[in-house]
């Protein structure tokens, strides 16, 4: 069973073997749930190792899905899940293209991984995703640079569902110590940013349609 700030996950992951590592991240758990910021340490294939209470939060209304939650699988959730543009706020340029992106670079580097093949079929059979994928995000790193699809510095806009925060921003933190970073994890904290200016909170965003992802060219009538 992975770990998870607060408790227990009921979704098996791959943790590791030795007594030692996994009281690390039993005592890790502690110290991210203290954290006042969504923070969460993912492995190579996105799944969710750990995950605090303010991450919880911040995806607490977004509806059930057999594979796209926010707590298993966050590479998923951008990728798949219909309500994720209602909390990442610019979902496709802020969060979906830099996403497909370095998944791209960790399928070079891990490309007999199983669960990452697995996100690669899904990707291949969504047509919008494949598109997207095989034609928009060249075309997208062309235009807007490398850095664009680094995460750690990144201010990204979110819509919280604490309406004290509502429509704002978030700066990802990438911050994974030495141990976590010997078992293959990753560290990301969404550090949140005062808005502006104060902004009513945005409706919630329709189910995700054919033609969202304005990368890839609309079909011809």
């Amino acid at each position: 069973m992975a770990y998870q700030a607060g408790g227990q996950r009921s979704v098996p992951r791959p943790v590791p073997e030795r007594p030692e590592a996994q009281a690390y991240l039993q005592d890790y758990a502690v110290y991210l749930e203290a954290v006042p910021f969504p923070s969460v340490v993912l492995d190579h294939r996105w799944d969710v190792v750990l995950a605090n209470t303010a991450f919880r939060t911040l995806f607490r209304e977004v509806g059930p899905h057999p594979t796209a939650l926010p707590g298993d699988n966050f590479l998923r959730f951008v990728l798949f899940h219909p309500d994720a543009g209602s909390v990442l706020g610019d979902h496709e340029a802020s969060w979906c293209l830099p996403m497909l992106a370095r998944f791209a670079a960790t399928l070079e580097r891990h490309g007999h991984d199983h669960g990452l093949q697995a996100i690669r079929r899904e990707i291949a059979q969504d047509p919008l995703m494949e598109a997207a994928y095989r034609q928009g995000l060249p075309h997208w790193i062309r235009a807007v640079g490398e850095e664009a699809v680094e995460h750690d510095g990144a201010v990204r806009p979110l819509v919280h569902p604490d309406p004290r925060w509502g429509a704002t921003t978030c700066r990802i933190v990438g911050e994974t110590p030495r141990t976590l970073q010997d078992m293959g994890y990753t560290r990301l904290t969404m550090v949140l940013r005062e808005a502006p200016a104060p902004a009513p909170r945005r409706a919630r965003r329709p189910r995700r349609a054919a033609g969202h992802l304005s990368v890839v060219p609309a079909p011809e009538a």
